[in-house]
């Protein structure tokens, strides 16, 4: 009897098969991307709705918002860094009482590092999406501190005024003592928390550039300044939104200068980096005041997860117009938008 030789594949199948299998998973994957993103994202909206509803029980305990950060008038800081954060303050509030029981609040953070708390990465404070989440090391490679990606609402450009006390117009700031019933704008209208990314570049301790912040739309505004730059090549080089427990604005801040995911530019040493700004640390000198341009960016295209003071967290689209945008920075401006105007 004769029986048929087994037929295999020839090579010509076997490439068709393969390239067949190569386009069903070039099909298949931006789809799980997309899935994952959008389950990141909603686990980013649920941080930042944690921390609203945290300021909330905060505010319901005392009478009163959290400090951004704390000073007796008039005087310089002792140390580079200094106040505990919002952050710190409301660790009581978001399940975190063993890292808020071994530190004192009324003492500076960074006289405290070998608690350990400031090195803690507390998963409420960053982005499922975050690159680069990872501790912030000093210069002989120790552990010093941890980044963090959500941060409170300072306003629109004033933080600090040291030879008047003058404060600014958001509902967090320095020596604050903010109440529900100051928020005339409505704490539906009002920001609290939202985005920013860790290892952001910036600049701080500049010349005083005035009480008018720059258009909202002037992205190279700061391109003459000098001052410290924190920035370069290197990813440690970048330092802001890099110390979860200071309470300055340029890392556990944001204002409303301009509109989210904006970009802008500084250019260094032949590079373009996109930059916030700090025209001087809080309780650096006690003769400028302090003036930020902090901007919310996300790894989430084109838009940024905030929440409201009433607890609410939405998606703002990075094209939401700056007049809107800089008024739900304020709590007594008198500005109210629409929903339809805040969510185009």
């Amino acid at each position: 009897m004769k029986t048929n030789p087994r037929r295999g594949f020839t090579l010509i199948e076997l490439l068709v098969v393969v390239a067949i299998i190569g386009i069903l998973i070039g099909l298949l994957l931006p789809a799980v991307q997309q899935v994952r993103e959008t389950a990141r994202k909603a686990s980013c909206l649920n941080n930042v709705r944690q921390l609203a509803l945290a300021v909330y029980n905060y505010e319901s305990a005392f009478k009163e918002l959290p400090p951004s950060f704390k000073i007796e008038h008039g005087t310089i800081l002792p140390t580079n860094n200094g106040s505990w954060s919002i952050h710190g303050r409301l660790l009581a509030y978001l399940e975190q009482n063993n890292s808020k029981n071994l530190v004192d609040l009324e003492e500076p953070w960074d006289e405290q590092i070998d608690t350990g708390v400031p090195t803690t990465r507390m998963t409420v404070f960053i982005c499922p999406s975050e690159a680069n989440d990872r501790v912030r090391r000093d210069s002989n490679g120790n552990e010093k501190v941890f980044p963090l990606n959500y941060v409170f609402n300072m306003g629109s450009w004033l933080i600090y005024d040291p030879v008047t006390a003058k404060q600014g117009d958001g509902p967090f700031y320095v020596n604050s003592k903010v109440t529900m019933g100051r928020i005339t704008d409505g704490t539906s209208h009002t920001l609290c928390n939202g985005e920013a990314k860790m290892y952001t570049s910036y600049i701080r301790n500049t010349r005083d550039p005035g009480d008018t912040p720059p258009l909202g739309d002037d992205f190279d505004y700061f391109e003459s300044f000098s001052g410290e730059l924190k920035l370069g090549p290197n990813l440690n080089d970048n330092t802001g939104h890099t110390e979860w427990c200071d309470g300055r604005v340029h890392h556990s801040g944001f204002t409303t200068v301009f509109p989210p995911n904006s970009k802008v530019s500084y250019e260094f040493n032949g590079l373009t980096y996109d930059i916030d700004f700090n025209s001087v640390q809080e309780g650096k000198k006690d003769d400028q005041p302090t003036y930020a341009a902090v901007t919310l960016r996300s790894y989430h295209p084109q838009t940024v997860n905030v929440s409201m003071l009433d607890g609410s967290a939405v998606s703002i689209t990075s094209t939401i117009d700056i007049d809107v945008w800089r008024a739900l920075g304020t709590v007594s401006g008198g500005e109210i938008y629409d929903a339809e105007e805040i969510f185009r």
